[in-house]
């Protein structure tokens, strides 16, 4: 088949991998000039870390790991309030054994895609037109191109989905809940550790070991209803220099790099929810199709299954439709489940209230104690809810 991918961070290049190993044509559009650097630490367990293992970059991914000691919430001082240490869980907590920076990990997928396969960098999906068992697409830049099968691995705000599916207010379900993303300095050593600082109003501020020496992968989160403008990023940080001016901690450290920073990111985090990801040769993965927000520390994972599965169900199918009905069989009972969020959703992860402060940074001391242990190991092993087919595509 002659495939089209639009999306060049985890998804995308998973599925360029195993569909050209298996022949096809394969083309990748991509917004951005080049592949993305930066983002946050993301974890390589359960079934995406099998997903890795058969296709053969298990050693290339490995030797990029990340040694973190676990995740403690800390005053306005920096003082660790609490900890939960990496080996909590069986190495497969709130932070694993496994964690990744999502641009090593990219770039590791990236390299393994073979020759073959065509780039498109600075261009976007604008319109997709059903033509039987083709699809005419629409580029922003580039001249129109028919193909057998578009593939929308392009996130959250996927332009794809919204071509071939209808606007983003049909599909997303907003979790009330503003998230910026960046690489910033502080006077503090991390000492390995993911450091979390919790302030009413819903607001939180963390800082997570990164591979560069010096530098940290900071986060700004708030609770908010009223979406700020995707592409607007003077109302992004306008926004969080209105939340955060008076919070403590290295907090006024980010407010002032976070305009110059060059891997900036920002979202209004939402979950994606549809009754069917596949239309007319238009078939979604990941974020696109059916993201479960960072909360739940699965939307690596369920971008490499859902690549995997795809490219599976393709190679054991001569007829495309009836793949893409098993492809989303199979992966239903898996995406429910991980788009459970965690006990409390937004409001547990940035409590608004002193009091619900309080209550989360003794929930971070009595997660690996009796009974809190319990009832959070269910949500730590969603990575592994999947019986996942061995399809052969090394």
């Amino acid at each position: 088949m002659n495939v089209l991918i639009s999306g060049a961070s985890i998804a995308g290049p998973t599925a360029a991998v195993l569909l050209a190993r298996q022949g096809h044509t394969v083309t990748v559009v991509e917004r951005a000039p080049s592949l993305r650097p930066g983002g946050q630490t993301v974890d390589l367990r359960g079934a995406g870390r099998t997903v890795i293992d058969r296709m053969g970059l298990t050693a290339v991914t490995d030797a990029k790991l990340l040694d973190q000691r676990g995740i403690a919430t800390v005053d306005t001082d920096g003082r660790h309030v609490s900890e939960l240490p990496v080996e909590a869980f069986d190495g497969n907590g709130i932070v694993s054994t496994h964690e990744i920076l999502r641009g090593d990990l990219a770039e590791s997928i990236a390299d393994a895609v073979p020759s073959t396969v065509e780039w498109i960098w600075d261009d976007t999906v604008t319109a997709i037109t059903p033509d039987g068992d083709h699809t005419v697409v629409s580029f922003e830049k580039a001249s129109d191109r028919r193909f057998d099968l578009v593939v929308g691995a392009d996130g959250l705000n996927s332009a794809v989905r919204r071509a071939a599916f209808g606007p983003d207010e049909e599909f997303l379900e907003p979790i009330g809940l503003r998230y910026a993303w960046f690489t910033a300095t502080i006077d503090q050593s991390l000492d390995g550790w993911y450091l979390m600082h919790n302030e009413v109003g819903g607001r939180v501020v963390s800082c997570r070991p990164s591979r560069v020496d010096g530098t940290v992968k900071a986060s700004l989160a708030v609770r908010g209803v009223d979406p700020v403008p995707l592409r607007d990023r003077v109302a992004q940080w306008d926004m969080l220099d209105a939340a955060f001016t008076d919070v403590g901690w290295v907090a006024p450290q980010l407010l002032n790099q976070m305009r110059d920073a060059d891997d900036w990111a920002y979202a209004d985090l939402a979950q994606v929810k549809m009754e069917s990801f596949a239309r007319d040769r238009v078939v979604l993965v990941g974020d696109a199709g059916y993201c479960p927000t960072p909360l739940t520390g699965l939307g690596t994972t369920l971008a490499l299954v859902g690549a995997y599965v795809l490219a599976g169900e393709i190679s054991r199918s001569d007829d495309v439709d009836a793949a893409l009905d098993a492809y989303q069989q199979v992966m239903r009972p898996f995406i429910a489940r991980a788009q459970q969020l965690p006990p409390g959703g937004a409001s547990g992860y940035a409590p608004s209230s002193r009091i619900a402060v309080i209550l989360s940074r003794w929930t971070y001391w009595s997660m690996n104690r009796w009974p809190m242990r319990n009832i959070l190991a269910s949500q730590f092993a969603k990575a592994d809810g999947i019986d996942l087919p061995d399809y052969s595509l090394a």
